[in-house]
């Protein structure tokens, strides 16, 4: 009894825990709807009588939405709050996605339109979810913890890829493309309502324990959607204005452009990776997706090894920009290993190598813990929708450049070295660009210091 009364006290004191577990579920439920195209990519394109280059539009139309929308979605952010706009995203799109299924019924010549359409709307609606969650985490979780927070929520792409991958896959094969969305979108709505009932600001939290308050607000946590000490809400030109601000500094446009460098690479995981395995691998749907999911596990592992990796080197006294940068140099080397399956005729090979590319893409993957350490207090989501835009140019870019390589190459190898050509770019933009990383609205870099002293913004360009 007593072992249970000390699990029960633990627990009360360590709500933050309950709230990046919502986040990780919620997050496996997202990446799972974004990837739900690339699973039944085949299967869609055999029905509709697609192009490789078609396909690549269609996977690209997503992107399309969530570059858009990402610049209005941090200022409704930053006006409304994280908590609120991320509520009714996720049940938004949840339906957007199940809408998809229902294209298997629509004429041949209205199908194409209906998807792109439809995948566009899913992009709306996810916009904000990046910066809400970074914004969340600035809010519930003191720094030297916010890597391995982070982490968590951003290695949700890769256990969605270990659970949904071969799960959809069989509900293909077992019951047609169209039960992939359906399925998807059902859970989306589920966890939507979960989150709505269950996730506030630590001030507003009713079961929130004075200690753990304390802990997360000494710990440099924000604590609130609208901190005091900000005075009244920004107004919209005011807002745009810090954009335009946060643009103009060159240590936040090297995180911007090495976002896009390792966007490329999740993106092309996201989309065109299974299609690579059925395609250019002759492997069936079925098999592509259970072998697609042993690299995605290598890169939850280095996901969350990262983010730990980065929080212990913190608190071992090594500097923020040291800890933050070091897994991703070695995660972004990693990930360049892709290219030698172009030189291996066997299936275990190019599992392995992907392996080895998923596992240091994960790891190199804390962007979003950098944007909670160095974001302007008053502009965070703001700076997380600059960040998710450079990211979601990449979902863009990568689909529709990789299909038509394709299709003018006849394989996929042209496609492989130029997304591990991105992973050296997000390299040599951390090393050469972002320089040493600090809040600008603090005089000592948010690693060294408690308390926050204003000082002249960081170089600009």
């Amino acid at each position: 009894m007593k072992k249970i009364a000390s699990l029960r006290r633990y627990i009360a004191e360590h709500r933050r825990f309950e709230v990046i577990a919502l986040l990780f579920i919620m997050m496996i439920v997202n990446q799972g709807d974004r990837a739900t195209l690339s699973i039944a990519g085949a299967s869609v394109s055999n029905e509709l009588g697609l192009s490789h280059a078609e396909m690549g539009w269609l996977f690209s139309a997503f992107a399309w939405a969530y570059m858009l929308l990402q610049l209005p979605g941090g200022l409704a952010i930053d006006r409304f709050g994280s908590v609120k706009v991320l509520g009714i995203a996720i049940i938004a799109w949840s339906v957007f996605t199940a809408a998809v299924g229902t294209v298997a019924i629509m004429p041949l010549g209205l199908a194409f339109f209906a998807v792109f359409a439809l995948r566009f709307l899913v992009g709306v609606a996810e916009a904000p979810c990046f910066p809400a969650n970074s914004k969340i985490v600035s809010m519930w979780f003191p720094t030297a913890e916010r890597g391995t927070a982070t982490a968590i929520f951003n290695a949700s792409q890769y256990f969605a890829a270990v659970v949904f991958t071969p799960l959809l896959a069989w509900i293909s094969t077992r019951w047609g493309w169209p039960w992939i969305f359906y399925v998807m979108g059902a859970a989306g709505i589920a966890i939507g309502l979960v989150f709505v009932w269950r996730i506030k600001a630590p001030v507003d939290h009713a079961s929130l324990s004075a200690v753990e308050l304390r802990e997360i607000r000494d710990g440099g946590a924000n604590l609130q959607e609208h901190p005091p000490s900000a005075g009244k809400k920004q107004s919209w030109g005011e807002t745009w204005a810090s954009a335009k601000e946060l643009l103009g500094q060159r240590m936040f446009l090297g995180i911007y452009i090495a976002q896009f460098c390792i966007s490329t690479l999740t993106f092309f995981f996201l989309t065109w990776f299974p299609v690579y395995l059925v395609q250019q691998r002759g492997l069936s749907l079925l098999n592509a997706g259970l072998l697609a999911a042993i690299p995605a596990i290598f890169g939850f592992i280095g996901g969350i090894g990262g983010g730990l990796i980065s929080d212990w080197m913190l608190r071992k006294g090594v500097s923020l920009t040291k800890a933050r940068k070091l897994p991703i140099f070695i995660g972004m080397a990693l990930s360049m290993s892709m290219i030698l399956c172009n030189y291996v005729q066997t299936d275990v090979l190019v599992v392995v190598f992907m392996a080895l590319a998923f596992f240091g893409k994960g790891m190199g993957a804390l962007g979003w813990a950098i944007i909670s350490d160095v974001s302007p207090k008053r502009s965070a989501g703001m700076n997380g929708a600059i960040f998710n835009t450079f990211g979601s140019v990449a979902g863009i870019v990568t689909p529709i450049v990789i299909g038509y390589m394709v299709q003018s190459m006849g394989s996929f190898n042209g496609a492989l070295i130029y997304v591990a050509l991105n992973a050296a770019g997000a390299f040599i933009s951390y090393a050469f660009i972002v320089g040493e990383l600090r809040r600008p609205d603090d005089e000592l870099p948010v690693a060294d210091t408690d308390t926050a002293v204003p000082h002249v913004a960081s170089t600009s360009l």
